[in-house]
């Protein structure tokens, strides 16, 4: 018998600007990230790269363009798995602005500046937090996988390669 698989494939970027990083609070009352504070990104839809998906994303969101950034880097590969959400295989970016840009509003959440170092203080997954430490450590890695699963809401277990 044929088992159904629920898997989704997924981009996410951080943009960083000024000691402060970009997020989205979602506000979507279907989001199973309702009230979560994420970086930006979203599906990939069909015949899409990881960096065209990305790229469509952020301007979705924020209407900001890929030549808006000052960089933007490939840097990591999380796969989600939760016992009530499935599978989500996403594709992690670093990017970074000179300055401030004017932002546009989405029916996804409300873009918010945060200070680097209160990251951590935000309600988000508790994976994130370990992603946190591997995007924006000192001695961060190049680039680095890492496996969060999850039973309920709850980090049941972890597994880093840092590459």
């Amino acid at each position: 018998m044929a088992r159904e698989i629920n898997v989704q494939v997924t981009t996410l970027v951080y943009i960083v600007c000024r000691g402060k990083c970009l997020f989205i609070r979602k506000t979507r009352k279907d989001d199973m990230n309702l009230n979560l504070y994420l970086g930006l990104g979203g599906h990939m839809e069909l015949s899409e790269s990881p960096e065209e998906c990305m790229i469509r994303e952020i301007y979705e969101e924020s209407g900001l363009t890929r030549d808006q950034l000052s960089s933007l880097e490939y840097r990591g590969h999380v796969t989600f798995v939760s016992d009530k959400y499935g599978t989500e295989y996403m594709h992690v970016f670093h990017g970074s602005l000179e300055d401030f840009p004017e932002l546009t509003s989405n029916d996804e959440g409300e873009l918010v500046w945060v200070d680097l170092k209160d990251i951590y203080d935000l309600p988000v997954w508790e994976g994130d937090k370990i992603m946190f430490d591997l995007l924006f450590a000192d001695d961060h890695p190049n680039f680095f996988s890492l496996k969060l699963s999850y039973e309920g809401d709850v980090l049941a277990s972890r597994d880093v390669n840092i590459y």
